[in-house]
């Protein structure tokens, strides 16, 4: 084959139910929110399937007045696709399932899918699903009402598979598995470096704190919330621009792979731009999380935030990191949770109470020297994260070329 085939060449495809011995959904009883117990019974929870990897801890019990449906329960084989969210993106996500424990069901929200396993192995039937060319058929059958979004039995069977002989599937599965082993060792690194972070913040924090002023936020930052989603203004003298949600703020960085634009008045810009080094704290959401939040770091130009996320913008007596570790202490999130309105799904706060949390403040020259150690152990994890990144780029790359018969399985 030559060079310019080899880049172009796709395979034919097959009706992946012409592959399939079966599809089913299960049951969706009223659980306790509570996880179950190894000898409990549960049920998954939809969160339980995301794409490529089963989180089996996401399970609720299931009261013991009401009785299992044992042919419901998840099997190391099976492969599961969730049929209905309310984020498009999470519909038709799939996974296959390696180890499980026992007593755990299946819910009504995700397919089960058994393979003929003469045709197809169920383990690169849980990569193809989660492959380009399949999340584009998939995200053409979707449909979707009042924020619902949801696909079919009968989407699933439809869907076309490429047709690749199954000693090619299995060296599919072993060249995806060698990236997984990769991937898996760089994220153990980083999974050991939280809790030294989280000690080396909490050893700043606590010298010489007797000595440091305690004084209100207000003092030493301007705390200003964002802008209010709903009727927006048009025409002459207004712009368009991303902004950040609460969902783009996270528990230490903020997460831009999906912004949202909004439309403002030009005069309102500076009203509601962020700054690179801007903190930002989230206004509501599970009482535990209330606060959290991370630095700005100016990656986007020209961006905004929304009114349930605060911008903290510090004066001279406070550098943002050394303030965004006391926010995220132990102690700051005592304070948030002790001043937080709880309603029945969410708890919430305001900008006076952030305005009224007591700060320490030390010198800014004793800031950056406690927080020299934390950021050496952020700039590790940072670094692990961007290799982790790229090879789950390549990753995909390689597995969609090997899908496509662009490149050969090594034997």
């Amino acid at each position: 084959m030559r060079g310019d085939e080899a880049v172009t060449a796709t395979r034919p495809t097959v009706p992946l139910k012409s592959l399939l011995k079966k599809v089913e959904t299960g049951w969706s009883p009223v659980c306790d929110a509570a996880p179950p117990a190894l000898d409990e019974w549960g049920v998954l929870r939809l969160s339980a399937v995301t794409s490529g990897t089963f989180v089996p801890t996401e399970a609720k019990r299931l009261p013991p007045a009401v009785a299992p449906r044992p042919t419901f329960e998840v099997k190391t084989g099976d492969v599961l696709v969730s049929r209905a969210n309310g984020v498009k993106a999470l519909v038709g996500v799939a996974c296959f399932v390696g180890d499980v424990r026992a007593r755990l069901l299946l819910p009504d929200l995700v397919f089960r899918l058994t393979a003929d396993n003469g045709k197809l192995d169920s383990r690169f039937l849980g990569i193809a699903l989660s492959s380009a060319g399949l999340r584009r058929q998939i995200d053409a059958v979707m449909r979707g009402t009042s924020g619902q979004y949801k696909i079919s039995k009968a989407d699933i069977q439809r869907l076309e598979l490429p047709k690749v002989p199954l000693a090619e599937q299995r060296r599919i599965v072993t060249a995806h598995a060698a990236f997984e082993r990769r991937i898996g060792a760089l994220e153990r690194s980083l999974d050991k470096l939280s809790p030294v972070a989280e000690a080396l913040a909490a050893v700043a924090l606590n010298q010489s704190q007797t000595d440091w002023d305690r004084v209100p936020l207000a003092d030493i930052a301007t705390v200003a919330a964002g802008v209010t989603l709903g009727s927006e203004p048009v025409g002459d003298g207004t712009v368009e621009l991303p902004y950040l949600r609460v969902a783009n703020v996270l528990d230490g960085r903020i997460d831009t792979k999906e912004t949202k634009t909004v439309r403002i008045l030009r005069s309102q810009y500076e009203r509601f731009a962020l700054r690179k080094g801007d903190l930002l704290l989230t206004e509501g959401g599970d009482l535990d999380k209330l606060g959290r939040g991370a630095v700005w770091d100016g990656r986007i130009d020209a961006c905004l935030h929304q009114n349930h996320v605060f911008r903290v913008r510090c004066g001279e007596r406070m550098t943002p990191d050394f303030l965004a570790l006391y926010t995220s202490s132990p102690e700051g999130r005592a304070y948030f949770q002790s001043v937080g309105k709880q309603t029945t799904n969410l708890a919430s706060i305001n900008s006076t109470q952030v305005k009224q949390m007591p700060v320490p403040v030390p010198p800014v020259a004793e800031q950056v020297r406690l927080l020299g150690p934390v950021h050496a152990v952020r700039l590790r994890a940072a670094a692990l994260e961007h290799q982790i990144r790229k090879l789950r780029t390549v990753q995909q790359g390689v597995v969609e070329d090997l899908l496509n018969g662009r490149v050969g399985a090594s034997a």
